[in-house]
């Protein structure tokens, strides 16, 4: 008799996401990094510099990128409302082809989660709830009470997230991540918590999920559905977030989402840390202990999870199949070739500065070297 060898996957294949070949299963995750010009979100030659050194990821996630002004709530976040921000992505999506990578812009609209102070103007949401936290005293700390949209409002934010994916398209990025996760306005519009209306947009799941679909719909209007993935955090804490009944509303969610054959989902594992002593709700592990597992089979499409993952449990996820790939973050920052690192069992750069992360400049951003088999990791210079 002959035998039949099956193939281990790995996270080194090639994979078919959507419209997009990918050259591997390992992802840049989103990370915001606060490089951009504050006064007008234009992304400059730091970004340039630091997406390229790291387009040997199978995808890169850009960092969110908000559709309108009011939408962003961060000083130094790239925007991608304006033809002078859509021209400075374009010189990172060409710099990043050029080393044969692939791209998509995370596009986001920040919603309550906006700080009024940066944008000059009311922040929006759902429902006028601020965000909530406490403090290591337990004392309460309420943010910003936002304007609860109106029917209106809500048509011009889906206006603006269709705009804005045509710059994006024009920019040059190969497709789009909706940020609909860790708070901001779609997770607002999602969640029970967030989510008060008495209209067609709360309530039921069905009407909780409405905006978000119709974003969705903007989105493929642009890029078709095999160029546009989400990004949700069923059970995540940040933010003041929290929903009764996760499992059923994003069963029907990722149902839809399936239905309209998005390219992707990237589901984040619960890792709640200190936001569950900040919300005073219950950790997201007793509601949902593995995410990726328990919406595998509404959703058997492709999904990238991320969670704190290392190469061995990231390859551990992916031969399970409850993951097709594997988004990285913190491991990004440091280390520029991680497809290299990995593939080859080379040592993890460990050297890591968080006072760098958001400060701005080249430091702790683009001065991380390439590991050489020649000199230990921790030693190299730039």
């Amino acid at each position: 008799m002959g035998s039949c060898l099956s193939h281990e996957k790995s996270l080194f294949d090639q994979v078919q996401v959507g419209d997009i070949t990918l050259s591997n299963r390992i992802v840049m995750a989103a990370m915001t990094r606060l490089r951009a010009d504050p006064k007008t979100g234009v992304p400059n030659d730091l970004h340039v510099k630091y997406y390229s050194q790291r387009a040997t990821a199978g995808l890169i996630l850009t960092e969110c990128s908000a559709v309108s002004n009011v939408g962003n709530g961060l000083s130094g976040s790239a925007g991608i409302y304006t033809k002078e921000q859509a021209a400075g992505w374009k010189k990172v999506t060409q710099a990043v082809h050029e080393r044969g990578g692939k791209i998509f812009l995370q596009i986001w609209h920040g919603g309550r989660a906006s700080d009024p102070k940066i944008s000059g103007e009311t922040s929006l949401a759902p429902s006028a709830l601020p965000i909530r936290s406490y403090d290591d005293k337990g004392v309460e700390q309420v943010g910003p009470v936002p304007k609860e949209m109106t029917k209106d409002d809500i048509k011009t934010v889906v206006e603006q997230f269709r705009e804005s994916a045509k710059l994006a398209k024009e920019a040059g990025f190969d497709g789009l991540e909706l940020h609909g996760a860790n708070g901001y306005l779609i997770d607002q519009f999602i969640r029970d918590s967030s989510n008060q209306r008495k209209d067609e947009y709360g309530g039921s799941v069905e009407n909780r999920c409405r905006f978000p679909l119709e974003v969705i719909d903007a989105l493929i209007e642009v890029f078709g559905a095999g160029r546009v993935g989400i990004k949700l955090t069923p059970v995540g804490r940040y933010q003041y977030m929290y929903d009764s009944n996760p499992i059923e509303t994003y069963s029907y969610l990722l149902t839809k989402l399936s239905e309209k054959k998005i390219a992707f989902v990237e589901l984040m594992e619960p890792n709640d840390g200190e936001y569950i002593k900040k919300s005073h709700f219950k950790p997201g592990k007793e509601q949902i202990p593995n995410v990726a597992k328990q919406f595998r089979s509404v959703f058997p499409g492709i999904i990238i999870t991320n969670s704190a993952y290392k190469a061995d449990t990231a390859a551990k996820v992916i031969q399970e199949g409850n993951a097709d790939l594997v988004s990285f973050g913190t491991l990004y920052i440091n280390n520029p070739d991680l497809v290299e690192r990995f593939r080859n069992n080379w040592p993890l750069n460990t050297d890591i500065d968080m006072s760098t992360w958001f400060a701005g400049g080249e430091k702790g951003y683009i001065d991380f070297p390439e590991y050489s088999p020649q000199q230990d990791a921790k030693t190299q210079k730039p």
